[in-house]
């Protein structure tokens, strides 16, 4: 669990306090099995962004065999590279933060936490504010006299809107302070909690619908030959650029499991099992709204508020605003409230990490950016233009450069000569490798008429780039290492 205090007393021998707190420390107990990275992954899974994502592959016209082919492939990618990019962390039993010194530098560690920790203040945003809609829904159908101040606005909200969102700003911030332990038992029992609740909702549905009325094909066209092909291509990267957050900081979650056995027995229960699961169940209710409600509806809020039965409305309605708490909180919360504390470990603790991402996410009145998707994507491609790069430049430094060795002290020292040191504490390769990898990517995200072909594999783009470049820029490096392993 995450200390809350701080001190020179604390610092172990050859440690430098501009890099250590207790937060940050390399664990000694390290306790969490397979079940909690299951339950992580369906904590990241089981929201309404996860609903809507696994519904608009399934109307990318393709046949559902071809989907569930995309799934599982893209999805096995994932699975292989969330495996790749634990074991650090785990061996070190250190936050991403602080295994980004091994390639960036003690210092130079700052520059892809920070970028991690900003895609993470912008998505803890809306993901909270997309959490008040449905609890808007629930306290609605008990006080329907509330509604007369979703009239009145301030900048951009209503007051029923501002109610419900600084309600579930403050219930997930409750679940945060209480630190690592809480939200392990919260992340434990909210995933199969929101499995029953969706297989309540599918049986509903497809009661109401008739079985015959399901239909998984949700586009309103069927492709074939070439199209079809491709469209798959597509589908398949855009099932590992969803997951591109979550895995560069997933060694803030594995540190904690007791091996790499523990951490791929989950990977691959929370991965391939359940969210081809998920995405079936998902569609079947989707398919179910058209002949239940006279139209397809993506939004499972607005799917459960059509229900007539008072109780069903509000327990689904609960389910999708604890399935929001779970995902902000492990993929939205954790990651910055570590992020941001690698920068000065001294004042700012990892719940002063997460609370700087907390109140940031308010000042950029994400409802606004959900309602303009041009500056939504424009914002979050931006950011996430410069994952794959990290992503790449993390796992050569390790796999290759390094040969799995980690020096786990030389992480916490800022003395010159120590293994991650560099010039000034910052890793010239590194940064080399990373500058052109993003503008790469940045190029098949926003140049026009480019991005409609190559938007989609911008991730791949700058990993592809971003591992090929710190290899090329980090040979004087693996030579410097070569002889001192020699």
């Amino acid at each position: 669990m995450p200390a809350t205090h701080r001190g020179r007393a604390d610092l172990p021998p050859g440690y430098s306090e501009r890099l250590y707190n207790e937060d940050l420390a390399p664990l000694k107990d390290q306790h969490w099995n397979w079940y909690n990275i299951f339950a992580f992954w369906m904590s990241d899974v089981h929201s309404v962004g996860g609903y809507v994502f696994a519904g608009s592959l399934f109307a990318l016209g393709l046949a559902s065999w071809q989907v569930l082919v995309c799934l599982l492939v893209g999805i096995g990618i994932v699975q292989a590279l969330a495996n790749l990019v634990a074991k650090p962390s785990q061996l070190a039993g250190a936050p991403y933060p602080v295994v980004c010194r091994l390639s960036f530098g003690v210092f130079g560690a700052n520059i892809p936490a920070v970028i991690r920790g900003l895609i993470a203040v912008a998505w803890y945003g809306i993901q909270t504010y997309l959490a008040s809609s449905a609890l808007v829904i629930v306290v609605l159908r008990f006080f329907p006299g509330l509604a007369e101040f979703g009239t009145t606005h301030f900048l951009g909200l209503s007051l029923l809107g501002w109610g419900g969102f600084m309600t579930m700003w403050f219930l997930q911030a409750l679940v945060f302070w209480h630190g690592m332990e809480a939200i392990k038992r919260f992340i434990d029992w909210a995933g199969p909690a929101v499995y029953a609740v969706m297989f309540l909702l599918m049986a509903y549905i497809v009661y109401q619908a008739g079985w015959h009325n399901i239909d998984l094909n949700l586009g309103s066209k069927t492709l074939s030959g070439f199209d079809a092909a491709w469209q798959m291509v597509i589908a398949t990267a855009l099932v590992v650029s969803y997951f591109s957050g979550p895995l560069l900081n997933f060694g803030d979650f594995s540190r904690y499991c007791r091996s790499m056995d523990d951490v791929k027995q989950g990977n691959f229960w929370g991965l391939p099992v359940n969210f081809l699961m998920f995405s079936i169940v998902t569609v079947v209710v989707i398919s179910g709204t058209l002949p239940v409600f006279g139209r397809l509806i993506h939004d499972p809020i607005e799917t459960v508020g059509l229900i007539d039965n008072t109780a069903a409305a509000v327990l689904g309605a609960f389910t999708f605003v604890t399935a929001t708490i779970g995902i902000n909180i492990v993929a939205n919360f954790v990651s910055p409230a570590f992020d941001f504390a690698n920068v000065n470990p001294q004042k700012i603790s990892w719940r002063m990490g997460g609370m700087i991402a907390a109140v940031g996410s308010i000042f950029i009145t994400p409802w606004n950016l959900f309602d303009s998707p041009e500056v939504i994507h424009y914002t979050l491609e931006t950011l996430a233009a410069f994952i794959g790069p990290l992503f790449g430049i993390l796992l050569v430094d390790f796999y290759l450069i390094r040969r799995q060795r980690i020096d786990v002290d030389a992480l916490y020292s800022a003395h010159p000569g120590h293994p991650y040191w560099y010039r000034k504490g910052f890793n010239p390769a590194a940064i080399k490798a990373l500058v052109p990898a993003a503008i790469l990517a940045l190029v098949c995200t926003h140049t026009p008429g480019l991005k409609e072909a190559t938007g989609s594999f911008s991730w791949f783009v700058g990993c592809f780039a971003g591992a090929l470049l710190y290899r090329y820029f980090a040979r004087s490096l693996k030579a410097a290492l070569a002889l001192l392993n020699a």
